[in-house]
């Protein structure tokens, strides 16, 4: 790790020119204006961060949920400079390269048997984008020409571009100021098993979270019906694990209607549920799969939509049955090289089944913090990808109230005890597939003497 000076005046100097000239991503500038309230971070090693004034932090969910194989790796560091000198750009609408091409071959060895194909974007919006245009112009191609609505779960998160915020359905994106967006977005429930939209308790539902969608498909028609988009594991609903009986249900619903099902990777990929891909969970196949993030770990910008054979064979034949757009940067030689070198960290350093046997142990310790503790609801998830989540009083189903503002009190307790998190009422925690048990060990200790603060200023317990 390269030294750092920690001269104030310098900080300062940071701090002034990002209050004037950077737009930093979905922060409210005022916010920022507070003291301390802009964090400039300079470094990063292993699970750990470092600011500006020399405050190291534990990365509780690994940037964005991204950085599989840890910070400061100069591995991947020096494969993208042996790249940019090799080759840093050919049009990528017209030649392959190198890289793109092993980075492809690669993938088709983890992924689910029928997913062989690769088109390579910029990140995970872009990714999304791109799985819904390959759905419709599948169709399309094929004959199909009314399909073009995509169907999605409310309260999961698929991005932010035009495309990808229309079949967006999370709780914390305000689509209001941009519609209409997309026509042909139709939403259905997802999963909340602890506050079921439909009153309904598992296992005697029969998973009627998934059964009630064919009724969707009926009323809309299934001739307009092009794809369903859902994350295997949506952290933004929740981080409720579906069950078995779920996505083979969603699965028979496509195939019955011939409906695309799209698999929003981008998240659970590469390792963070304990396995290479979350829909390997189940034993189904989707038709494509979206996947950036940890594909890179972070280290360069890259996203893809992986396709099975059966899509991509409705592209092959005239000019006309070309698979519409690309974008520059897509297929970028040096994002894949950093992201195949990434991927082969991963698998050798055995970091998937690592994710395993840490989250097992993440899931123990975060028990634990939940017995401890009168504000712990809930703690959930799998692998390195958990959730816990607060009430005032769980046993009561009291939230926290709008004057508790614990959208801001919470992570501003973590920061101070060390842990940089998304957190407010639920406190996502999903470390670099890294991690030991250490480490898993000081990060709970961090979110425990956070919760105990949080209880203490709020008088709770």
């Amino acid at each position: 790790m390269v030294a750092t000076s920690h001269d104030p005046a310098r900080i300062q100097d940071y701090i002034d020119r990002g209050l004037r000239h950077l737009w930093v991503q979905t922060q409210q500038i005022n916010d920022l204006r507070q003291d301390d309230g802009m964090l400039v971070i300079e470094e990063g090693e292993g699970i750990y961060l470092s600011d500006a004034q020399g405050r190291r932090y534990i990365d509780a969910i690994s940037g964005l949920w991204l950085v599989a194989v840890g910070h400061g790796r100069s591995e991947l560091a020096e494969v993208a400079r042996d790249q940019m000198q090799r080759l840093a750009y050919a049009n990528t609408f017209t030649y392959a390269s190198r890289p793109a091409v092993d980075l492809a071959a690669k993938l088709a060895t983890l992924t689910p048997p029928s997913i062989n194909k690769a088109l390579f974007v910029n990140s995970g919006s872009d990714a999304v984008e791109a799985a819904i245009r390959m759905a419709k112009q599948y169709h399309y191609n094929r004959g199909d020409k009314g399909k073009y609505k995509v169907i999605s779960r409310v309260g999961s998160y698929h991005g932010i571009s035009m495309g990808a915020m229309s079949v967006n359905g999370s709780s914390y994106v305000n689509r209001a100021p941009f519609e209409p967006l997309v026509p042909g977005n139709v939403p259905v429930q997802g999963i909340n098993c602890a506050r079921c939209p439909f009153e309904k308790t598992y296992p005697e539902c029969d998973v009627f979270c998934a059964r009630t969608i064919e009724e969707t498909i009926q009323f809309h028609r299934p001739e307009t019906i092009a794809a369903f988009i859902a994350e295997p594991i949506s952290v933004a609903n929740g981080n409720w694990v579906p069950q078995e009986e779920y996505w083979t249900t969603v699965r028979e619903l496509c195939d019955k209607y011939n409906i695309v099902l799209i698999a929003d990777e981008v998240i659970n990929g590469f390792g963070r549920t304990g396995e290479w891909f979350a829909i390997q969970r189940y034993p189904i196949e989707p038709d494509v799969m979206t996947v950036a993030k940890q594909l890179s770990s972070g280290y360069a910008p890259i996203g893809a939509a992986l396709a099975s054979d059966k899509i991509a064979a409705a592209f092959e034949g005239e000019a006309a049955d070309t698979l519409v757009g690309g974008t520059t940067f897509g297929m970028h030689p040096v994002s894949c090289a950093v992201a195949l070198a990434n991927v082969e960290i991963i698998e050798r350093e055995n970091l998937v089944a690592n994710a395993r046997k840490m989250g097992a142990y993440l899931e123990g310790e975060l028990q634990a913090l939940r017995a401890r503790h009168k504000s712990v609801a809930d703690t959930r998830g799998i692998g390195l990808m958990h959730v816990v989540e607060l009430q005032r009083d769980p046993e009561a189903g009291v939230d926290f109230t709008d004057e508790d503002d614990v959208a801001k009190r919470m992570p501003r307790l973590l920061r101070e005890e060390g842990i940089l998190a998304r957190a407010g009422a639920a406190i996502s925690v999903a470390p670099p597939l890294v991690i030991n048990g250490e480490e898993v060990d000081e990060l709970v200790g961090g979110i425990d003497r956070a919760v105990t603060r949080l209880e203490a200023d709020l008088g709770i317990g």
